[in-house]
């Protein structure tokens, strides 16, 4: 099952402006929770969320891909935060 997710991850890059043109139609509430010395997803795939949600939340991790398994204290609090001032 992974591979195939995977494989298909190919198949997003077509769909990005689409993606793109909905975040800046709709400005959804956003909370951006990344490492930024992520390997496999730098931190200018973070930042570049911006250019299309000016407003979303960004925090930076000092951790690698696995910031879930790093932070999880941490980001569960930031996801309940943005949860309480985004949900009614």
């Amino acid at each position: 099952m992974q591979v195939g997710l995977f494989y298909d991850y190919r198949l997003n890059l077509d769909k990005y402006p689409a993606f793109q043109q909905y975040f800046r139609d709709h400005e959804p509430p956003t909370l951006i929770v990344w490492g930024q010395n992520d390997e496999i997803f730098g931190p200018d795939g973070a930042r570049a969320y911006l250019g299309d949600l000016p407003d979303a939340e960004l925090h930076l991790l000092d951790t690698g891909h696995f910031a879930l398994e790093e932070e999880l204290a941490f980001i569960a609090e930031r996801i309940r935060d943005f949860l309480g001032c985004h949900t009614s």
